[in-house]
């Protein structure tokens, strides 16, 4: 049991610190707005965002992140509750695992960004912990984004209703590493472990595998 409790920890840190390193790297080398073409179907394009995963926004920011940080206290409760229990399976716990180090990577953006950088006028990079302070109070930084896969586009035939002529492009959502981790944890849970998503009493009374 102790095996699974390291190999929750160490893909928590490693999705954690990579994620942190990424945005630390492009806020510091990329000004707002700033797009790398590093093939024609992905892009280093960052931006910011007060909302949640891909950009969507619901609600205060503040509400938003103290939202974000009481369920990240609850999937780590779960899983602490959970981790030892032989009716769980190790691909779930890796999927907890890499859902709960997203959404704590995106909080740490929302808490302390404001305060660890500046908000320079483009086309000028921020500066990591400005002498003159940040650019926001703690609770209210933006979330840095920068992976943009435009994988393909085409126009809507003309006779289309509503969409006709228009350019539609998949996929335009831009996101980062914490985003990454969230979704891919998900869909796996979704796909493979959803008979899993119970309490944990109820997990503890399922036949072993």
């Amino acid at each position: 049991m102790r095996s699974r409790a390291t190999l929750i920890l160490f893909i928590a840190l490693i999705v954690v610190i990579l994620d942190q390193a990424f945005k630390i790297w492009i806020k510091t080398h990329f000004y707002l707005g700033e797009d790398l073409r590093i093939f024609s179907w992905f892009h280093l394009y960052f931006i910011e965002n007060n909302g949640m995963a891909f950009g969507m926004e619901l609600g205060s920011k503040l509400v938003l992140t103290l939202f974000r940080i009481v369920a990240v206290g609850f999937l780590i409760w779960y899983m602490a509750k959970i981790y030892a229990l032989r009716t769980v399976p190790r691909g779930y716990l890796v999927c907890l695992a890499f859902v709960t180090a997203g959404a704590a990577g995106n909080i740490f953006d929302c808490v302390f960004y404001g305060l660890m950088f500046n908000n320079p006028i483009p086309p000028q990079v921020a500066t990591l912990f400005p002498p003159d302070g940040g650019y926001a109070p703690v609770f209210l930084g933006r979330v840095v984004d920068m992976l943009y896969f435009p994988l393909f586009s085409f126009i809507w035939p003309s006779w289309m209703p509503f969409v006709g002529g228009q350019q539609f492009l998949f996929f335009q959502p831009i996101f980062n590493l914490a985003d990454a981790a969230i979704s891919c944890g998900i869909i796996v849970l979704i796909l493979f472990y959803h008979r899993y998503i119970l309490t944990p009493k109820a997990l503890a009374e399922l036949p072993e595998r």
